[in-house]
Order: C-alpha cells, then structure tokens, then sequence
C-alpha cells in the first residue's frame, strides 16, 4: 500500500490520470511449469474412470502456486510490451518514452494505471485486453475497499463505507463517540482484566489493522491491542471498542494528498522509551512524506531493550532511514525524485549531535550499528538530519497516546481530512 500511496502522490502533484483495470478469472491465465493433478470433480465421474485422475494444464485457485503462476505470466506479457520491472516493487512495472512514462501496479487482479503519456498507457490497454480478460473500469475510484476521490484541491483516500459496516456488524453504529483513539494515561499490560474470547478479539483487532492503510491517526492504539491477540483480557477488549467510538466520530477521515509541486522526501521519528510495562521495551514511530504527502507511516515496538533515551531514539531514526532508501530507490527508478538530500526531522538534541559526531564514544558501543549506518548516510550527503521541536513532531501521535488537541494538530500535520463532515 506504501507503493500505492507513493504512485497517488506523484499524480496529485504531476497530475497525472489515474485508471483502473481488472483481470476476470486471473489465475486462469497462469502457465503451470510443474506436472500437477487433482482427483476427477464429483459430476463427472464414471465407472471407467476408475484409478484415473486430471492433469492440470491451468493453474486453479486455491492452488498453492496459482497466485506465483499468473503473476509470472502477466510479468512476462508487460516485459514483452517493453517494460521494465521495478526493483523496489516487484509489482511495479514502467516504460519510459523519452520525458514521459507510464507506470503500472497490479495487486493480483486489480491494476492501477499512471503516468504522463497518454498514447502509451492507451496502447497498454489495448495490449492487456488482447493478452487477457480485462475489464476497464475508468478513473480510480474504489481500489482494495479504500475510497479514492478526486477534484482540483487533490485526492482524498478514505474507508467511510468500511467502518460503517464494521461499527454496524459489531453493533456500534449507535455508540457515544470518543475524542481520541486511546488513553494518554493508559497502564496496559498481560494481565490487564479477564480472559476473553480470543478468536472474536483477533477478528476485531484483524479489521483495524487494515483500517490502518487510510488511518495513521489509530495506528498507535492498533498496534498496542494488537500485542495481546495470543492472550487477550477484558482491558485490551475495552481499548478495542474505545478505538471504535473513536471512528464513529469520524468515520469519513482520510489522507488529503495535495500537489506541492515538488517530490521531495522527508520523515519524522520518534521513540517512546521503555513504555511497554510488560518488557520495558520502548515504541518506535514514524511517517515518510513524498512530495508533502503522507505515504508510509509506521508504530511499532522495538525488538530489543533500549538502555537509554538516545539509544530508543536511534533505532526509531534506523527504521526510517531503511525505510526512505527504498522510497528512494523507487522514484530514482521512475526518474521522477530530485537531486536533494532526505530530510529527516527527530525532536532528540542527543541523538542528532552523536549521529554528527565523528568520535566514537564508548558509552555509545551498544548503538554502534546503527549509528554507524546513520552516519554513513549522512556523511555522502544522501540523509540530511535536522532537529525539530516536540510541539511539531508529526510523528509523535504514533508512539504515544495524545489528548484532543494534540490528536487533532497531529491528524492536521498528517494531512487527514474528513471531507464527509459538514463545513
């Protein structure tokens, strides 16, 4: 979804069409490379067949290779139409026709359609509706149960209908709405409560982490439920059901992507230390701006113990390094990314003096590496650090809970809108 959220931000700013196709009975069309049977269907068996089975010329779904099988056969089509396939994404595919290019990601059936030159996305439709059965369905508007609408101010991305039927299947569509999305005070931990049933606790937590594509704002509070799926209580239950008043207050909020006119790439991290109860293990949290828009955002907890402050804020500022490399690379692959440094914004002093500190401390030995790898990145002028206060950290609403007035100016930093709700 990153990759998506990536390709809708260079057409909100280059302003570049966005269409969408899809493939009927796409694993049909896969070449099966290995001798494959399967028992005779019920209906068509007669006596004579008797010890007999089918070989499979086609791949069929719930095949275990079928999904491997059609998407080899649709990269072979796009390579033959002269395509190249990015290395950044494997399901990105673009040609390049002097200045201009056309861009196509597919997520197994579904494909999205981009670029500046229209002559040749005309002539790739027309080549996949040859080579397979395509169906054109226009302008993006409904992509993976997310919402795209599209008008002079920008594209909006939203799940409104998906949480309309999520709260009115989980019987909250009548709740009181909630503020925030979780408790700035909140002491969760194991044993936090009663036991519960942990396969209806999983299937709520399951639909939230998806909610997530569109909803960096629950990010944090999804994360935290989603710690305790092998042994959920009736706290972490109670978190589940805050997060959904939270959305029935505003069940039409979305990400604005706006044009800028630039593609520049720049980041905020934070870290909340030691603030999991259970392991002291700290919370780190992050969001990539493309062109000054929202496109990959991430809260998670870390791995390992952190000793120190700087030591939480590092490993948070290693995650989003790694992470806007990739970005990188894959606008350096569409040749569409300037030839400027990527800006990452960290609100620790600490951190960034040692990142920019040419003497290896010894009270430092324990971050090495990643110390080592930021500072190779800084050194050939590839990541550029600055230091931001705490009142502008964007990415602080995904390490920690936040009150309402912080909660809103982060989901305003953010670029969330609600374009459902009555001006």
């Amino acid at each position: 979804m990153s990759t998506v959220r990536i390709l809708i931000s260079c057409a909100a700013n280059f302003g570049w069409p966005l269409h969408q196709l899809d493939v009927k009975n796409a694993f049909l069309h896969g070449d099966l490379q290995e001798e494959v049977y399967m028992e005779i269907p019920p209906g068509f068996y007669k006596p004579d067949m008797a010890g007999k089975v089918c070989k499979l010329k086609k791949s069929l779904y719930d095949l275990k290779k079928s999904l491997q099988a059609w998407f080899d056969r649709f990269r072979r089509a796009l390579c033959g139409m002269g395509y190249k396939q990015s290395n950044g994404d494997h399901t990105v595919f673009y040609r390049h026709s002097g200045h201009r290019i056309a861009v196509l990601a597919v997520y197994v059936n579904d494909i999205i359609i981009t670029g500046d030159n229209e002559v040749e996305i005309k002539r790739m439709k027309e080549n996949l509706i040859k080579e397979f059965e395509v169906k054109d369905l226009g302008q993006l508007k409904y992509f993976l149960g997310i919402e795209i609408a599209r008008s002079p101010q920008g594209i909006v991305l939203s799940q409104r209908k998906y949480v309309l039927d999520f709260l009115n299947e989980t019987g909250m569509l009548g709740c009181q709405p909630a503020s925030t999305p979780i408790d700035p005070n909140h002491k969760l931990c194991a044993n936090s409560g009663n036991s519960i049933n942990k396969e209806r606790y999983q299937r709520l937590v399951g639909r939230l982490i998806y909610l997530c594509h569109t909803r960096p704002d629950i990010s944090y509070a999804v994360s935290v439920v989603s710690r305790y799926m092998h042994d959920p209580k009736s706290e972490h239950l109670n978190v589940v059901y805050r997060i959904l008043r939270y959305l029935k207050s505003n069940s039409g909020k979305g990400l604005m992507f706006k044009s800028h006119g630039h593609l520049n790439v720049e980041s905020y991290c934070d870290a909340d230390w030691a603030s999991y109860l259970d392991d002291r293990r700290s919370t780190s949290g992050y969001c990539v701006f493309v062109g000054g828009n929202l496109v990959s955002w991430r809260s998670k907890k870390q791995s390992l113990v952190s000793r120190s402050t700087t030591e939480a804020e590092y490993r948070a500022m290693s995650l989003v390094v790694s992470e806007m490399l990739w970005v990188r690379n894959l606008l350096s692959e569409l040749n569409v990314l300037r030839n400027v440094p990527l800006r990452v914004w960290c609100d620790n002093k600490s951190a960034i003096s040692i990142a920019n500190n040419p003497v290896q401390h010894d009270r430092m030995k324990h971050v090495e590496i990643d110390r080592f790898f930021i500072k190779e990145k800084i050194d050939s002028g590839m990541i550029e650090l600055n230091h931001v206060n705490s009142s502008g950290q964007v990415a602080d609403c995904l390490t920690k809970g936040l009150g309402v007035k912080e909660c809103n100016a982060a989901c305003n930093k953010m670029g969330m809108i609600d374009i459902y709700h009555p001006s």
